[in-house]
């Protein structure tokens, strides 16, 4: 136990900058990113048309009710960390740091992966140019020089831009966002209005070789992939220039947006060629091909623009979130305390920041399939981060104000709630089962599987390393590092009380 007083201890505190519509825009445009646009015939040759709209559709419904915890603790506990803060709030600091490093790496890979989607993008559209001065080929995908600098010079513009302030990010975010809707609306628009075209090519509905259900159930399992970017509010609930009541609406409002978008753009590649044929052809970009075929070089501009948008706010939200989680990591005492640093003009993280760029540059190096391992391995960590927040949400609500431990100023009475939020905790245990038992039509490749073991044991190490720093801190000082000076007297008024 430390002996050192509260006062002495030094909380870090960002500037309240961001307006509702940013951050509507930051969990919507973090949700989509680029695999509504690059992924429709990987995932119609997986699920099936209908199989993708429907598995994806439940998952958005599944992630609305994981949502609905989210905007309980961001109502309570407005800080920066999101998961990582609720799992110190609900457990403990191990937990919080196990939270933390897992959405660390995927929020940093999912960086990487769009950036790497805008070389895959103009690959397709002018690949005399990217495919040149080869460098090596790893696990089957070609590394090119001209790859890697396109990708440096996209997320060093995204961190320069981010360290100049939230309010510069949030606005661009809106603008990509608006962008990218008007896109899709005339692709979709587009595609289904042709001539070329036929809804008949949408069928068999489902993959025929597996069971409806087992093609839902397989969709249903990348959801925490497909929505992760909801999340990226709480990152900057501290920065919110508004209440954050708003934060579960904009949260709702978000994912129903994705999954209306992932719908249309099935719908707007499967209409295009019989869908097993298109999928069957593996072609780096399915949708490209079909649109470049129906709509003809304006089509394929207005694709890549609404592509290039959906990439910008993937890598622009969750840079922000990466470095978000990395401050409150280090502001907790988790992380050495560089990461916690806020620049003097800008008052923003900016250390945490060049941190996640620079990894981010550094993954592509790996080539893009390399990348995907860990990205799928990270919805493991992203569903755990998922329980963690559901499960901290039921400790907060209470059935009624008979509880020996009730306390108005901490605790919701909110029965509808709590239940939700069991329905939130068996969701997120479900996704790890799909993703984990080896028999589940979603189960993790052996590649993902090995990357997954290998990030618990470096992440095992490190807290190790880090236990030392973290033992010189209270229970109750860390609570204020983490949830701020408000959080923190009501949590010593609990405990005086009980």
């Amino acid at each position: 136990m430390s002996g050192r007083s509260d006062k002495s201890l030094t909380r870090q505190k960002l500037d309240r900058t961001l307006k509702p519509h940013w951050v509507w825009a930051i969990a919507l445009g973090s949700s989509i990113g680029w695999a509504s646009f690059v992924m429709p015939a990987n995932w119609m040759g997986d699920a099936g048309p209908l199989g993708v709209i429907l598995g994806l559709t439940i998952g958005a419904l599944l992630m609305i009710v994981i949502a609905i915890s989210y905007g309980v603790l961001i109502r309570g506990y407005p800080v920066s960390g999101g998961e990582f803060a609720y799992a110190f709030l609900g457990l403990n600091r191990t937990h919080a740091y196990i939270s933390g490093w897992f959405l660390t790496l995927g929020y940093i890979c999912i960086v990487a992966l769009n950036a790497t989607a805008f070389s895959l993008m103009l690959k397709f559209i002018f690949p005399d140019f990217i495919e040149q001065a080869k460098l090596y080929e790893i696990a089957g995908w070609e590394v090119y020089l001209t790859e890697i600098i396109i990708t440096t010079l996209l997320i060093g513009i995204f961190a320069f831009l981010n360290i100049r302030g939230s309010t510069i990010s949030g606005r661009m975010q809106f603008i990509f966002v608006a962008v990218l809707i008007l896109g899709v609306l005339t692709i979709t628009i587009g595609m289904t209005s042709s001539g070329d075209t036929s809804f008949s090519n949408l069928t068999p509905v489902f993959k025929p070789d597996m069971t409806a259900l087992s093609a839902i159930l397989t969709m249903v399992a990348i959801a925490p992939f497909a929505y992760v970017g909801f999340d990226n509010v709480p990152q900057a609930a501290e920065e919110f220039k508004f209440s954050s009541k708003k934060a579960l609406s904009l949260i709702v409002l978000a994912i129903l947006f994705a999954a209306a978008i992932y719908s249309m753009m099935i719908v707007a590649t499967g209409v295009a060629m019989p869908w097993q044929e298109l999928s069957g052809a593996n072609h780096s970009w399915g949708t490209g091909v079909v649109v470049e075929e129906v709509m003809g070089t304006a089509g394929l501009i207005v694709l890549a623009t609404a592509l290039s948008m959906g990439i910008f706010t993937g890598l622009n939200g969750f840079l922000i979130s990466a470095s978000r989680v990395l401050f409150a990591m280090a502001r907790g005492k988790v992380l050495p305390d560089m990461f916690a640093r806020l620049h003097k003009q800008h008052n923003t993280p900016f250390y945490a920041i060049l941190f996640a760029a620079l990894i981010s540059i550094i993954a592509p190096w790996f080539g893009r399939d390399v990348l995907g391992w860990i990205v799928n391995m990270s919805s493991v960590g992203v569903s755990i981060a998922y329980f963690y927040t559901t499960y901290t949400a039921y400790k907060l609500l209470r059935w009624n104000d008979q509880a020996h431990d009730y306390n108005p100023e901490l605790h919701i009475i909110s029965p509808w709630r709590k239940v939700v939020t069991i329905i939130g905790m068996v969701s997120s245990i479900a996704f790890l089962i799909l993703l984990l038992y080896p028999a589940s039509p979603a189960a993790l490749g052996q590649e993902s599987f090995i990357a997954l073991i290998v990030w618990v044991v470096l992440g095992a190490i490190f807290y190790i390393g880090r236990r030392r720093e973290l033992s010189k801190y209270t229970r109750d000082e860390l609570a204020y590092l983490i949830l701020g000076e408000d959080q923190y007297k009501l949590k010593k008024e609990e405990d005086e009380e009980f």
